[in-house]
């Protein structure tokens, strides 16, 4: 899966992806190995500031458009010389109901929801009415409180909380209507988390999916350029982390990541094509 942040104030490519370099970008990250183009119009980071549903539109439904069309026109059924692979879905970084069901009729496929719909009552319901895939994220509170002591506090354990908060969120959505099958989980790395319990996630990933509750669910891993690889490595710029970022993706994928999140595509690509070779043969 690969970031398209369409905000000014994302942690490390606010204001990067306008309208004119959309076009080229899309090619660039399929050409590199994205199967997934994840579209966010509303930065989640620490503090981030609030944004308007009508801003959070104006930003990704026409991108969302633009990247459709591209698919379409470079198909195979249309003959281009450098067709797109037939696999290519879109997804929408929202927890907002509203802008997930303008993006699915606008022609993206995948719902990416940091709050597993706890911010938006309407969201779980959205997504079963329009029969899309739904991807649960772990968080705790929102963007504005989720880093605070209360939210990175679990004193029953990290790995048994974040499964029984997460299952909750499973039960909540089939309940809603979701099917099943139609549901991908995320740790939720970052999130609610401290530095230690960001990396002992990644170190006990096995665990989690062994959960009874989650057993057989797809799983997602964002950990691309955040914050607790800048402390572990030492590197401020979150541009410049990429070598951290491609030790956490290998981790994952020994974890059994079924996705990876990342800035970074064709690099990332590589160390997970290395990774399936030596793990998933």
């Amino acid at each position: 899966m690969s970031i398209i942040n369409l905000t000014p104030d994302s942690f490390s490519d606010g204001g990067v992806n306008d309208s004119r370099a959309l076009p080229a970008l899309i090619t660039y990250h399929i050409t590199s190995g994205a199967t997934i183009l994840d579209i966010g119009g509303y930065s989640t980071r620490p503090n981030a500031a609030i944004v308007s549903t009508n801003d959070e539109l104006s930003r990704t439904i026409p991108a969302i458009r633009t990247i459709s069309s591209h698919l379409a026109s470079s198909s195979p059924e249309t003959k281009t010389t450098t067709p797109t692979p037939s696999n290519v879905s879109i997804s929408i970084d929202t927890f907002r109901a509203s802008v997930a069901h303008a993006a699915i009729t606008a022609g993206a496929h995948i719902i990416n929801d940091v709050s597993a719909g706890q911010l938006d009552p309407d969201m779980l319901p959205t997504a079963a009415s329009l029969g899309c895939t739904i991807i649960l994220m772990h968080m705790r509170g929102d963007p504005s409180t989720m880093s605070s002591a209360q939210n990175t506090s679990y004193p029953r354990g990290l790995i048994p909380t974040v499964a029984s908060e997460l299952a909750a969120r499973v039960a909540e959505a089939e309940a809603a209507g979701v099917r099943r099958w139609r549901i991908m989980l995320d740790p939720g790395l970052g999130f609610s988390k401290t530095l230690e319990q960001n990396l002992e996630l990644v170190r006990r990933m096995p665990e989690l999916r062994a959960v009874k509750e989650l057993r057989g669910l797809p799983w997602l891993v964002g950990a691309s350029r955040k914050g607790f690889i800048g402390k572990v490595t030492g590197v401020q710029s979150a541009r410049e982390r990429g070598w951290g970022t491609a030790g956490v993706v290998a981790a994952s994928v020994w974890g059994g990541a079924d996705v990876v999140r990342v800035h970074d595509v064709k690099e990332m690509k590589a160390v997970v094509d290395m990774a399936d070779a030596v793990w998933r043969v």
